[in-house]
């Protein structure tokens, strides 16, 4: 059931978005993975819809917030309140309480509201009050930032950017993809129309198949090597840490549950290293460090001897 409804979910989503192939497959990687995606692009590049059009396939509770600098963590969260009626104090869940999270523009929030989304994005759980509250399965933080405009933001800081299992931008569109957007949204609004077709349960019941695709030994040795590279290169200041290695090996397993196959190959785990690995780098440039960070990773897989082996059971 698992494959053929994998690519079923993409499917659906490509009947609202036009183009965007790889990163609609990385996205679902990444949901696969169980892990977070921050999309960073300009605006009207899709990315809301994209969120949108993953909740609706998946008929899952889809929450949305707006970042601001006034925003306030228990915006995001929830607080507790008085009630006039009881005089006690009760709980009010804030947008977090969801399946899908759009953090939409969360570089203009401040650094404390920020960090109002790092519990529930690497345990599954936001504590209020000293009341731990469990988040239901499956938590999907689909985060995005404006790639040119800086003036009011907060940059995201190395604790939150490496919760954030990929970063990803969308794909420019061709002319004739183009053409085919306006023919589509002229006199329809496809979003409106698309359907569920899976549940929240099969969601987590592939994510659970997810951790069981099989990574050959050889493999896994290329991917600590390249990791450990990122520890040595002359431009990078700090490579990836040891969540940043689990992370590197739960992506390559989604990109091979995405592509139809139970077991890990050498262009699964090339696919996903720079979105991976890039934006957890701290580089010894100041300018254009992200384009520097990928350019590193770029050059470390250049540089690394790919294994060559059955890669199969």
């Amino acid at each position: 059931m698992g494959i053929s409804l994998i690519q079923t979910i993409k499917y659906n989503i490509q009947e609202v978005m036009i183009g965007n192939d790889d990163t609609i497959e990385l996205l679902l990687a990444s949901l696969l993975a169980g892990g977070h995606v921050l999309l960073e692009d300009v605006p009207g590049t899709g990315k809301t819809v994209l969120a949108k059009s993953m909740a609706r396939s998946a008929d899952s509770d889809f929450g949305r917030i707006q970042f601001t600098p006034d925003l306030l963590p228990s915006d995001v969260v929830g607080l507790s309140r008085l009630d006039p009626k009881t005089n006690e104090f009760v709980f009010s869940k804030g947008p977090a309480f969801c399946n899908i999270l759009l953090a939409d523009e969360i570089n203009r929030a401040t650094p404390k509201t920020q960090s109002s989304l790092l519990e529930c994005m690497a345990e599954r759980q936001i504590t209020v009050d000293a009341v731990t509250y469990p988040l239901q399965e499956p938590f999907f933080v689909i985060a995005t930032q404006n790639s040119l405009e800086s003036l009011g933001t907060f940059p995201l800081p190395e604790a939150q950017m490496d919760r954030f299992l990929m970063q990803l931008s969308m794909e420019s569109l061709s002319r004739a993809k183009e053409l085919e957007l306006i023919n589509r949204f002229m006199n329809d609004e496809p979003l409106q129309k698309i359907l569920p077709v899976c549940t929240r349960a099969d969601i987590v019941s592939l994510q659970q198949q997810c951790r069981e695709i099989y990574i050959h030994r050889e493999l896994m040795d290329y991917m600590v090597s390249i990791v450990h590279e990122t520890r040595k290169h002359s431009k990078i200041a700090g490579g990836v840490s040891p969540r940043g290695t689990l992370a590197f090996v739960r992506a390559a397993q989604g990109c091979a549950m995405v592509n139809d196959r139970k077991f890990v190959t050498p262009e699964d785990i090339k696919r996903v290293a720079v979105p991976v690995l890039a934006h957890r780098l701290s580089m010894n440039v100041s300018f254009d460090a992200a384009s520097a960070a990928k350019q590193a990773v770029a050059d470390i897989l250049a540089g690394t001897p790919v294994p060559t082996e059955d890669w199969s059971k």
